[in-house]
């Protein structure tokens, strides 16, 4: 099978960053309540700091004013500190019952995202997971998820509260006193210019980090998986070097992205420095020249509100630094949630598995064309015509399209042009879960979970009774095997690698066998067992197969002799078929194949 080449990744166009804000907004529609609840919190957190200085200054002047003549009413100082201790109690409250909403609810947001993206993984065709890395798949469902929800959990909390300090501690500056609010405002075209310019380079940083982020992770599951076809070459020394590249190339991206998101916070800090000393000089000279309603205490309140007016700069410097990182990673999620899907089948109705009707088991291909990729064609043309109950063998070498055969059948892919039909339906009119349930099917690659061999062996397999279990397990020769493990067919596999490329591939036969699907579907079914156990393997399978239509895909073809029809594939076609007696006697491609491999047996 020929996957289609892996989409190269590019940064991101103005488009595309707007639509991935789009798509934050609409995934997180259901959640608004409660941001909105957390907004009143964090406003009314805001509010008691805006109101606080002017207590500050009250109790400021109280103090300077009756500190000479050594007056100073303790009773009314005492009263200050007591609301103030209450109003910076209340803000506490508020602050962490909104913190507690907002990282609550981005948990379930991000619980969210993952169950979408579980159940967008079942509607998704193959034809994605063979263009895309795994590590890659991988590396959305954790690390861009948990990457997405952390920076909208920091930044909704910070540019909240940044835009509600910002506006009321400019409304409390301009009624304690204008002139020195004015000397404040001096400061905000330079914030606003260098978060600008930082934001402008800091952001590819962290869209080109994040992707490079999924790259990693594809290698890091690439070399653990593949470690013992690594150490067979002895190219643990290659892989490493290979890994370090991508490795040193994420750390550099991390170092530049945290470079220039970092520099936001000195800047805005250095700004707000000249800014104090400058409301220092500026109040100074307005006390000096007795300035109706400016005071000690007015400064001292004035400097409180200069620093919460310069904090939420900084704080709207670092949600916009996570934000970015939000919105590549929320880029990488939404990407995958928007995937094609299998095309919609809720108005197709079940064809062949109606009660009281049967499958004969009947497959006509007609005239079938496909193609992984557009510019080039892998099936050409192809026809043929199965009986009920029929054994099909399909062989031919490599890329011959053997397996594509299977796939279309299936519906894992669609065909480009022509039809496939059993018992006289269309395929294209049935639901693919109709159809995949009428195939039982036995893969080369084998798969097992964690979990009992039991729950292996039915795996959705419904109302299988422990006879018939025990049974099947003595066909594929497991009995004995299953009978020496501790708690025998209920022990845990907690570890695939503590069974035998063999064992797995037989319990993947006896879970075909268990499934008693209508019709089969054998792809090097007998690849990872040895000579004896083949055999063993070939005789359940003849059982298995008896009476119902299969199709085998075979590279050994000592094993298909018995077959009722052979489909010799070259190139995409079918160029010879017939039973093994017929197409030997015809001295053709399929002659020279089985001679060729008869010669090394």
């Amino acid at each position: 099978m020929s996957p289609r080449p892996q989409q190269e990744r590019k940064k991101l166009t103005r488009d595309e960053q707007s639509q991935a804000v789009k798509n934050l907004f609409a995934s997180t529609k259901r959640y608004w309540f409660f941001f909105l609840l957390a907004a009143v919190l964090i406003l009314v957190t805001v509010i008691i700091s805006i109101l606080a200085p002017n207590f500050v200054s009250d109790m400021t002047n109280e103090i300077s004013d009756n500190a000479a003549a050594r007056n100073i009413d303790m009773g009314k100082i005492g009263n200050y500190v007591l609301v103030l201790a209450i109003m910076y109690v209340a803000s506490a409250i508020c602050s962490y019952f909104s913190s507690f909403i907002i990282t609550s609810t981005t948990h379930r947001y991000a619980n969210q995202l993952r169950k979408s993206i579980s159940a967008k993984i079942n509607r998704i065709p193959l034809s994605y997971f063979d263009s895309t890395q795994i590590g890659d798949i991988l590396s959305r469902v954790t690390n861009d998820v948990d990457n997405l929800s952390s920076s909208i959990d920091t930044s909704i909390s910070s540019l909240l509260s940044a835009i509600f300090m910002l506006v009321g501690s400019l409304i409390g500056m301009f009624v304690n006193c204008w002139q020195l609010a004015l000397v404040a405002l001096i400061s905000i075209p330079l914030m606003l210019l260098f978060i600008a310019l930082i934001m402008k380079v800091a952001m590819p940083q962290f869209i080109k980090r994040q992707t490079q982020v999924g790259v990693v992770q594809g290698a890091v599951e690439e070399k653990f998986s593949g470690q013992l076809v690594i150490k067979l070459f002895n190219a643990e020394e290659g892989q490493d070097q290979s890994f370090e590249k991508k490795n040193q190339k994420l750390g550099n991206l991390i170092f530049r992205a945290q470079f220039f998101g970092g520099l936001m916070n000195p800047i805005t800090s250095l700004i707000s420095y000249l800014c104090y000393g400058a409301v220092i000089v500026v109040g100074g000279i307005l006390i000096a020249q007795e300035t109706p309603g400016i005071s000690l205490g007015t400064i001292a309140a004035f400097m409180i509100y200069v620093r919460l007016f310069q904090q939420p700069f900084t704080q709207i410097s670092q949600a916009l630094n996570m934000l970015q990182s939000a919105l590549a990673a929320g880029k990488r999620v939404f990407d995958f949630l928007n995937e094609k899907e299998f095309s919609d089948e809720s108005d197709v109705s079940t064809k062949l598995l109606l009660a009281g009707k049967g499958v004969s088991g009947e497959v006509k291909f007609e005239n079938i064309h496909f193609s992984y990729d557009p510019s080039r064609e892998i099936i050409h043309d192809f026809s043929a015509e199965v009986k009920p109950g029929m054994k099909v063998a399909i062989v031919g070498p490599t890329g011959a399209g053997k397996t594509t055969m299977v796939n279309l059948l299936m519906r894992f892919y669609e065909i480009n042009e022509g039809k496939i039909e059993i018992d006289g339906v269309s395929t294209k009119e049935m639901k693919r879960e109709e159809i995949h349930h009428i195939f039982g099917m036995v893969l080369q690659d084998t798969w097992v979970f964690e979990g009992s061999i039991r729950d292996n062996l039915v795996y959705n397999t419904p109302n299988v009774t422990e006879e018939e279990i025990q049974e099947v397990l003595k066909e594929v020769k497991l009995d004995y095997y299953v009978s020496t493990l501790p708690g025998g067919i209920d022990y845990p596999i907690k570890d695939a690698n503590s069974l035998s490329s063999g064992q797995k591939q037989l319990i993947t036969i006896a879970r075909a066998m268990l499934r008693k699907s209508p019709m089969m579907i054998l792809d090097e079914a007998t690849s990872n067992v040895d000579t004896r156990t083949e055999e063993v393997i070939q005789e359940a399978m003849d059982k298995l197969t008896k009476g119902r239509t299969s199709f085998v895909i075979a590279h050994r073809l000592s094993t298909i002799r018995n077959a009722d029809l052979i489909l010799v594939m070259k190139d995409g076609n079918i160029v010879e078929q017939g039973n093994h007696e017929e197409l030997m006697a015809k001295n053709g491609f399929y002659a020279s194949l089985y001679n060729s491999q008869f010669a090394f047996e």
